[in-house]
């Protein structure tokens, strides 16, 4: 069997509250995500879900706990390393989108690949297919403001793939569109975890959402409280 792309082992987070007092978060994660999985991770607001998130992206630093990332002890990266990582492994797909405005749709899918040292006419064709993968090459052009939420979560998408990641990570993708748009955008998923063997990990609060993935974690109050397969299967002992 594969290693895992993510590899988690009492992941603590602590956060400062003042007075020398820390307020714990995170409780002893452990988690493990194979390649090519499609994985919920669910919880209601509050539970600790986006600071995991935040770890798992490498946005954080988990204060206690080994996370080893494609092959990757996280722990043992300096700022800079991480970024790298960050840049190269992780694929962002956030709620609300995230694109540079005034910039266009191609400019903002080409964006990861600049400071992944792509040279341009690389970076413009790959920014290209990449907005015909997701169905947006005729709004290559347009800006942001240009553009419907859905249209702009798919260039979002394409942003995310632009440096083939090992892992796509998003964050509550469809919680700023209306169900049928929503749905379209999880259909793009399904496609790029299907077609591509694309590893992803979708933060989410919908039960249902989470019910379309292999995988279901669930969290709360800061610790994981069940795992289940997919299409409602009892849970599994943690």
């Amino acid at each position: 069997m594969d290693a895992p792309i993510i590899d988690m082992h009492g992941i603590v987070k602590r956060f400062p509250i003042g007075t020398g007092e820390e307020l714990e978060v995170l409780h002893g994660i452990d988690l493990t995500v194979r390649k090519g999985e499609f994985v919920a991770i669910v919880g209601a607001s509050g539970s600790g879900k986006s600071t995991l998130m935040n770890i798992i992206g490498a946005l954080d630093r988990p204060t206690e706990g080994t996370y080893v990332l494609d092959g990757v002890d996280v722990g043992t990266l300096r700022d800079k390393q991480l970024s790298r990582i960050r840049c190269r492994k992780i694929g962002f797909v956030f709620q609300t989108f995230n694109l540079v405005p005034r910039t266009s749709a191609l400019k903002n899918v080409a964006l990861p690949m600049m400071y992944n040292g792509v040279r341009g006419t690389a970076r413009t064709q790959r920014a290209r297919a990449l907005l015909d993968m997701v169905e947006m090459g005729d709004r290559a052009g347009h800006a942001p403001s240009q553009l419907s939420g859905g249209q702009k979560q798919r260039v979002a998408i394409a942003r995310a793939m632009a440096n083939d990641p090992a892992i796509l990570l998003a964050d509550e993708p469809t919680g700023a569109l209306d169900s049928a748009t929503g749905r379209l955008v999880m259909d793009l998923f399904h496609r790029l975890h299907r077609e591509q063997g694309k590893t992803i990990v979708l933060i989410t609060h919908s039960p249902e959402l989470a019910g379309e993935c292999q995988r279901i974690v669930t969290i709360k109050d800061g610790r994981v409280t069940g795992v289940r397969r997919g299409g409602g299967a009892a849970d599994a002992a943690v």
